[in-house]
């Protein structure tokens, strides 16, 4: 089994995407997509007026805080435009996709985590009321049940709280725990960009093998975004799976070149 994560960039092909997963299937591998909406989240925000407000943690870790408001329009952007967008583009080329978010059959259940500390001016401060969690569990039957009787399930944030809160989650982090959860041999991580690069001006500088055993020494070169990719690779590795590939989510072939180690593989 593979898990493929796509990132939500606007440049990200999924007609590319769909090709490639149509080829893995056809040559007899089971495949579970996750997928981003970063920007498609941030244009609704604005069209609604209620920009997204990024926070940074004390460890320089960057997310988006969500207050009601800005989980109705996750919700909206996520689980609602993106997701059934997606699913109809799969359909289109063949696949039997069904989509589903987090919350469904609660198929990722987070600890909700409401309180958060953010660094701000060199100063921290405790924001409350923060609609998020990080994924624990995995309801796997679902997902098996989906697989064997011939659908891609295809998943988005949010997930639901042990008591049953809508909430916002990380995408890296909860497919490396479903992939885990799943006994996956791989998971695949396509955005846009070469893979892990050195200097993310340089495509030159994509750095193609990471030991697991190393990778601490490599979370200096993820920048923004990608550090919780990193992150989330280093969860799936700790959770039993084989390899964590990155690569690129704009060209032809993006999951097979990435198996191919045309990007970064973790191992």
């Amino acid at each position: 089994m593979i898990i493929v994560k796509v990132g939500g960039g606007k440049t990200i092909n999924w007609e590319y995407i769909c090709s490639d997963i149509t080829s893995l299937i056809n040559h007899g591998e089971k495949l579970v997509i996750v997928h981003g909406a970063s920007e498609l989240r941030d244009e609704i925000a604005i069209k609604m007026g209620v920009p997204s407000q990024t926070v940074t943690s004390p460890s320089g870790i960057s997310s988006v805080y969500t207050d009601q408001a800005a989980l109705d329009i996750f919700l909206m952007s996520y689980a609602g435009v993106a997701n059934k967008t997606i699913v109809a583009q799969m359909q289109s080329n063949g696949i039997n996709a069904l989509g589903l978010s987090g919350v469904d059959g609660r198929l990722w259940e987070a600890q909700a985590k409401p309180n958060m500390m953010v660094q701000e001016e060199g100063k921290k401060r405790l924001i409350r009321d923060n609609r998020t969690g990080r994924v624990e569990k995995v309801n796997v039957s679902l997902i098996h049940l989906l697989l064997e009787n011939g659908y891609v399930p295809v998943i988005s944030a949010p997930a639901i709280s042990y008591d049953s809160q809508i909430v916002n989650t990380d995408n890296d982090w909860a497919t490396a725990v479903m992939a885990g959860a799943l006994c996956a041999k791989s998971v695949v991580y396509l955005f846009e960009a070469q893979g892990l690069m050195k200097d993310i001006h340089d495509s030159s500088s994509v750095i193609p093998t990471i030991d697991k055993n190393g990778l601490d020494s490599f979370m200096k070169f993820a920048q923004g975004r990608m550090k919780k990719k990193v992150m989330g690779a280093q969860k799936a590795l700790e959770l039993g799976v084989d390899s964590v590939y990155f690569g690129d989510g704009r060209i032809e072939h993006p999951i097979s070149n990435a198996l191919q180690g045309k990007g970064t593989v973790f191992s």
